[in-house]
């Protein structure tokens, strides 16, 4: 597809979103199995819910604008559900709380990427006047951000915390004791 008008970048930033979206589908179950802490495995659980329903108002999208619901490639997607799983495989004997830390990093990476494309998509459809289509994206936007949200809330409040508490044990054990005399 030559994108020659904003409908055309439009439809071409959905079909992004469709597989991204897809791909994030197959990707989140394996990130909730790997956490350690409930609260994450539960906000992983949800946001594959969310995951399908933003695959669902999609195909919407696509038939409010009479486009076929077509995916192309996502490679960005793909690299970033791929980087985070290099970092599962290097911290998979490591401390769960690091993991968990390392799961959340990929996973707002990956939101981060979604929040832009939605924001950018929802902004098309506004300019062209698609007030349903930019209604529909504005919804998946604002549970992007708030799955953004939780998962940094979830570090701040519990998971760095827990993840921090190895460090403070392997410095107190390298901490050289003073030596009597």
């Amino acid at each position: 597809m030559t994108i020659q008008s904003l409908t055309d970048l439009l439809v071409h930033e959905l079909q992004d979103l469709y597989d991204a979206e897809r791909q994030l589908a197959k990707a989140l179950p394996k990130m909730a199995e790997a956490a350690f802490s409930e609260e994450l495995r539960e906000a992983f659980e949800l946001h594959a819910e969310q995951t399908e329903e933003h695959v669902s108002r999609l195909e919407q999208v696509f038939k409010k604008l009479k486009q076929p619901a077509t995916a192309i490639h996502c490679p960005a997607m793909e690299g970033l559900i791929e980087e985070g799983a290099e970092l599962l495989e290097q911290e998979e004997d490591g401390d769960p709380t690091v993991l968990d830390a390392a799961l959340i990093v990929a996973a707002q990476k990956i939101e981060h990427y979604e929040i832009a494309s939605y924001g950018s998509a929802r902004t098309f459809a506004q300019t062209l006047g698609a007030t349903e289509v930019a209604r529909l994206l504005q919804q998946t936007l604002d549970e992007e951000t708030e799955t953004d949200r939780v998962l940094s809330s979830l570090a701040t409040t519990a998971i760095n915390l827990d993840a921090a508490e190895t460090d403070k044990e392997i410095q107190a054990e390298a901490t050289p004791k003073p030596s009597r005399k």
